[in-house]
């Protein structure tokens, strides 16, 4: 196993259940498709780091499976469960990648960062520690943007969901404080994707707010386009 290499894992959940505070903005079919195009600029960033060695998708949406393969993603169904199913999608994405790929350090990694660059995935990756588990904050200080698991077979026991921060703190993975903007800043909120226009998005994303009406670019105002 080369240094601070890693095998990657993300959930998608339905899209036409995705992104209801983006209601005041965005009709229920542009929500779907912003979803898409984020989760395509979120693969493309991720996938251009050598050091992430494959990204597996869990996800029970045809049209998020079908988005990952053409991104070369490896797909997997979601289980099922009626107990926190995001936890319990990322837990099997990486159970699946050790079955396939063997003992492998693990990343976690939010589908809605469509200001992520590569960049700044490879400096995590530089800087994280070796051994143990690292966490990225997100911009609101209470959320989850990554979690990073660099024992190659320790559990990934992800705990994202509410107040996410303190979760994986409290259950021993160290805060990494690096200046990475676009990496800690995921999109559920109208201020959200304020922030992301100003940081600049990915190509997918910006091609899907523009046949919305909305500049992907920094300084214009966000408008309704129903």
């Amino acid at each position: 196993m080369r240094p601070h290499t890693v095998h990657a894992v993300m959930a998608v959940k339905h899209i036409d259940r995705a992104k209801s505070r983006l209601a005041e903005v965005l009709t229920p079919q542009q929500r779907g498709r912003l979803v898409l195009a984020m989760f395509a600029d979120t693969v493309v960033a991720a996938t251009a780091v050598p050091e992430v060695r494959s990204l597996t998708v869990v996800t029970p949406d045809p049209l998020v499976a079908a988005r990952a393969r053409e991104l070369g993603a490896h797909v997997l169904d979601e289980p099922a469960t009626d107990h926190d199913p995001l936890n319990t999608a990322l837990a099997a994405g990486a159970a699946d990648v050790r079955d396939r790929h063997g003992p492998s350090h693990l990343l976690a990694l939010q589908a809605d960062l469509p200001a992520l660059r590569a960049a700044e995935l490879t400096d995590l990756l530089v800087v994280a520690p070796a051994g143990g588990r690292s966490v990225v904050i997100d911009h609101t200080g209470t959320g989850t943007a990554a979690l990073l698991v660099r024992d190659a077979t320790a559990p990934l026991t992800p705990r994202f969901g509410a107040d996410s921060a303190r979760a994986h703190r409290d259950g021993g993975a160290r805060e990494l404080a690096g200046h990475w903007p676009g990496l800690r800043c995921d999109v559920d909120t109208p201020a959200d994707l304020d922030i992301v226009r100003a940081l600049g998005v990915g190509e997918f994303t910006a091609r899907t707010l523009r046949a919305f009406g909305m500049s992907p670019h920094r300084g214009d105002p966000v408008r309704t386009v129903c």
